[in-house]
């Protein structure tokens, strides 16, 4: 039977370590260790100079609200750690970093709620749909197979289901392998957010160097959403530490015509991507606006009633005067 480890990572719980039966567990430690600056390598041939000023809570906020995030730019540094004594692939299934419009809910991603609202970054540790291309004697050719553990990505605006069976490949906005099991040295995750770029890098090397994983331009994603992180397991477990969650405020610099493009949006999506379109349901009506429905249309009703009798009467007396 398959065992599931609820949500542990939103703002107001500060440190706290659950275990399922299978053995996984979640250790999540948010730390306020001050300020830095300086320029910082974005991605390939791009570097932008901003201020660095790290957004953590310093004590723990039980029983109050998470927090939302509303900063424009910002980079999440995730300290992490996986480890369990599976062998083989025999272990998993993975976590979840988050950022998304609704606070935790328990569902199949990784123990958060499907169909979700913003961005979710995955640590997969079990390759589903290679297992099931291999029980059926296929493979897949060298330059499609992924390599398993593999981070990606996946922007979401309320449409999309996470495809768990094939690892969320078709809705992947990028994703790399990251061998980040049974390490005897930190491994730390990076998600950076400037300018709607979106930049994911990795330390599991243990040299002290930010590697690229995912770099998508064109992200768009709205101000006041939560962050957090989840875990899930199966018939199989594994152990999935969240040591520490480091918020950073980035002051980026923006010309006039950035500042038109880069207005706030309202709902996650991607630039060249499509996103299938939601449709809002309509918004109840209020007491007043029922009444005055009701009452024109009764109105409307009795004034057709009215003007369908004159129509008659005047029908019947030109046929009276035909007939004499």
């Amino acid at each position: 039977m398959a065992a599931t480890l609820g949500p542990l990572g939103w703002w107001q719980k500060w440190r706290r370590c659950l275990s399922a039966r299978d053995g996984s567990r979640m250790l999540l430690l948010l730390l306020l260790l001050g300020s830095g600056q300086g320029p910082q390598q974005v991605g390939a041939g791009q570097t932008f100079e901003y201020l660095k000023r790290e957004h953590s809570l310093s004590k723990p906020y039980q029983g109050e609200a998470p927090r939302p995030c509303f900063l424009r730019d910002w980079e999440l540094q995730v300290h992490f750690k996986i480890h369990g004594q599976g062998k083989k692939n025999l272990h998993g299934d993975g976590l979840a970093i988050w950022y998304t419009k609704d606070r935790m809910q328990p569902g199949p991603v990784f123990g958060n709620m499907d169909k979700f609202v913003g961005l979710g970054v995955f640590v997969d540790t079990y390759p589903n749909e290679e297992k099931q291309q291999e029980a059926q004697k296929r493979r897949y050719s060298p330059g499609v197979q992924r390599v398993f553990p593999y981070i990606s990505a996946m922007v979401n605006n309320g449409s999309l289901r996470y495809d768990h069976e094939r690892d969320g490949r078709p809705t992947e906005l990028g994703g790399c392998t990251a061998i980040v099991r049974n390490l005897h040295y930190d491994t730390f995750l990076v998600i950076r957010y400037v300018k709607r770029h979106l930049t994911i890098m990795m330390d599991i090397d243990g040299k002290h160097e930010w590697r690229d994983c995912i770099e998508v331009p064109g992200v768009r994603l709205p101000r006041g959403y939560y962050f957090g992180t989840s875990s899930i397991t199966g018939d199989l477990s594994d152990n999935h530490d969240v040591i520490s969650l480091k918020l950073f405020e980035l002051t980026v610099e923006r010309t006039p015509e950035e500042e038109k493009l880069h207005r706030d949006v309202f709902l996650p999506s991607v630039d060249n991507m499509k996103l299938p379109e939601m449709t809002a349901p309509l918004p109840p009506l209020s007491g007043l606006a029922l009444f005055l429905i009701v009452f024109f249309s009764l109105v409307f009703s009795v004034f057709a009633i009215v003007i369908g009798i004159i129509l008659y009467n005047k029908w019947q007396e030109q046929s009276r005067k035909r007939f004499y």
